[in-house]
């Protein structure tokens, strides 16, 4: 009998160690090395690699034919765009996100929608009955439903499942709920998710089937597991968004067939999730009339240009003054703090300051910094911003005022929806010569100061 062989796993970065350190050798994280894998000798590595393919010869680059990825359409416009147009053939999906936020619903709608376009579909369930999922399908209203439903846990079942049905999307759901006879740690441990999710992965690409996977995520809000997960995947999507609010977003933070940071929005109802067709509407002011501590962004998520209202709130602080933003990076905010100081004249050392993006929106990209910086100082000023008034822009420590990406169509959202002022980079307006944008006033500025003169001005 083979002797069992022991290792330990890194939970941050999936890398091993033949034995336990404090801390991981690989990414240098402390008291992440946790006893994963106990295996079964020689026989156990055999299967386990059985069903990798053979090496292909050596090719030119030149010499390979390349042809374009075909798609199939999950008749959810929303969940299309994050995916790039559609599911690819052979294609795996990693889909995370809070309990309760809305993944299965989704993955239930479009399979349905698929299985209704004549396309075989396979829902494995490890965490629900069959009874079940009948019923949250009669609940959304998918009567005479014929997707095909399995509830099973053991990964060579469902292997098993998948080789004689030849579903064209099959949807794990939830990859922690799976586990091999290969291994004897547990379901949902760092082993057996990777494992399980290494044997999918490899089923999809020679059978063809596109896989979507469920993941759990930690209360930080990433996939539970080790990142190798989201390495080992074509294509990984979060939800997010505040579960008490009926409003979802789906953002792509990887997918090697499409863009990344695409974002889909969707309205939870009593029939499941619907796509918005303008998420503008949902991140904009609902004021009558413009209050102070509001600026409108014009924000990038992936391909979609998309209006977002910031919303600052500055008040006498105490001692130690706090700096919270919801939605933005905290760090930024206290650097933008210290260029407002400096280079505009603008002081909060002594404020508390509270920023949010409306809506439950994440923003990353530097282009709201401009947004920020007016939201702030129309706040301590108690003076609103002109009425129909954005802006955007990156600024610098130095209080440059810099360009933001695909200018040009973030002013012409923000004129298709009835905006008429904008503070934007001076290399992002309209150059001489060029077509003006249609009722919209543009003032152009390379320096903060500038900016604040302008809005001053137009007050």
């Amino acid at each position: 009998m083979a002797k069992e062989k022991t290792s330990y796993t890194c939970t941050e970065c999936g890398g091993s160690s033949p034995r336990w350190l404090g801390k991981c050798p690989h990414c240098e994280a402390w008291n992440t090395l946790i006893e994963t894998v106990v295996e079964s000798g020689s026989s156990g590595r055999n299967n386990r690699f059985a069903s990798l393919a053979k090496a292909a010869e050596v090719t030119a680059l030149a010499d390979i034919e390349a042809s374009e990825i075909e798609r199939t359409p999950t008749g959810i416009g929303e969940l299309d765009r994050v995916l790039g147009g559609g599911i690819v053939e052979g294609g795996v999906v990693l889909i995370g996100g809070d309990p309760g936020i809305g993944k299965s619903t989704l993955l239930l709608q479009a399979l349905d929608s698929l299985q209704r376009a004549q396309v075989p579909t396979l829902y494995v369930t490890g965490e629900e009955s069959g009874a079940q999922v009948a019923l949250r399908s009669r609940r959304l209203g998918l009567d005479n439903s014929r997707v095909n439903v399995l509830a099973e846990i053991q990964l060579e079942k469902i292997l098993a499942t998948i080789a004689a049905t030849q579903p064209a999307v099959a949807v794990i759901d939830s990859i922690q709920t799976v586990y091999s006879d290969q291994l004897t740690s547990a379901p949902g441990s760092v082993a057996q998710v990777r494992e399980c999710a290494a044997h999918l992965t490899r089923a999809a690409k020679a059978g063809g089937t596109s896989i979507v996977l469920v993941g759990h995520v930690t209360k930080e809000g990433a996939l539970a597991g080790p990142r190798v997960l989201e390495h080992m995947v074509d294509t990984v999507l979060y939800f997010e968004g505040d579960t008490h609010s009926s409003f979802r977003l789906v953002r792509a933070v990887k997918n090697r067939f499409g863009a990344v940071n695409e974002i889909g929005v969707f309205a939870m109802t009593e029939k499941g999730l619907k796509g918005v067709a303008n998420p503008s509407a949902i991140f904009l002011s609902q004021h009558s009339e413009p209050v102070p501590g509001s600026c409108v962004l014009v924000t990038l998520e992936g391909t979609r240009p998309m209006l977002v209202e910031i919303q600052a709130l500055v008040d006498s602080g105490g001692i130690s003054p706090r700096r919270l933003s919801v939605g933005l990076d905290r760090d930024r905010l206290a650097m933008l703090l210290a260029v407002l100081h400096r280079h505009a004249g603008v002081a909060c050392m002594d404020q508390d300051v509270f920023v949010n993006a409306v809506g439950g929106v994440r923003i990353s990209e530097p282009a709201a910094d401009l947004a920020v910086m007016l939201a702030i100082t129309s706040s301590l000023r108690g003076k609103p911003l002109p009425k129909g008034f954005i802006a955007f822009g990156e600024v610098g420590l130095a209080g440059e005022v810099r360009p933001a990406p695909r200018g040009q169509e973030r002013l012409r959202e923000a004129a298709k929806l009835g905006f008429s002022v904008a503070v934007v980079p001076k290399a992002n307006a309209p150059k001489k010569g060029s077509r003006e944008i249609e009722g919209l006033t543009i003032h152009p500025v390379e320096r903060i100061e500038e900016a604040m003169e302008v809005v001053r001005g137009l007050g």
